[in-house]
């Protein structure tokens, strides 16, 4: 798997466009849809072209897609957070640092389209994405501020 997925994403656009869909830029969260997530493998890297046709077989006219690169912000943001955490580590603040290498580049691509009430999902990642999300995990858990905390105003 590359570092950067702009490739794959630029790939994906022009595959999905060339079968005649669209696209609509969306993120699914499938912790608040019922979804099916496509269960991807080493063998097919791929395995993206058999979801975008089993979309088109299905009959949809179009795929949601999403990708998320780093942002220095938001790198410098978890490097403070975890700086700052009641229980800081030195490691999980370097590792933090090491990502600066992949700056601006795409770790993270979803695709997915409705079919009878469900959400078909598709998603590929780097390995220093999941390194991302985890430290943003442990930031969560050990740093007592979320970065996703809702507002007074969102709770019942």
């Amino acid at each position: 798997m590359p570092d950067d997925l702009s490739t794959l994403k630029d790939d994906m656009t022009a595959f999905i466009e060339g079968h005649g869909m669209k696209r609509f830029p969306a993120y699914v969260d499938s912790e608040q849809v019922q979804s099916v997530m496509w269960k991807s493998s080493a063998e097919n890297p791929d395995g993206w072209k058999d979801f975008v046709e089993l979309a088109k077989a299905g009959g949809a006219t179009f795929l949601t897609m999403d990708d998320w690169a780093l942002q220095r912000e938001k790198l410098d943001e978890l490097v403070e957070r975890l700086r700052n955490a009641h229980y800081p580590n030195e490691e999980d603040v370097d590792e933090a640092r090491w990502l600066r290498a992949y700056l601006s580049k795409t770790g993270y691509i979803q695709l997915g389209w409705a079919y009878q009430g469900s959400i078909f999902v598709y998603e590929v990642s780097t390995e220093w994405y999941e390194r991302y999300q985890h430290l943003i995990e442990l930031a969560e858990d050990f740093g007592g501020i979320a970065i996703d905390e809702p507002d007074q105003d969102d709770e019942p």
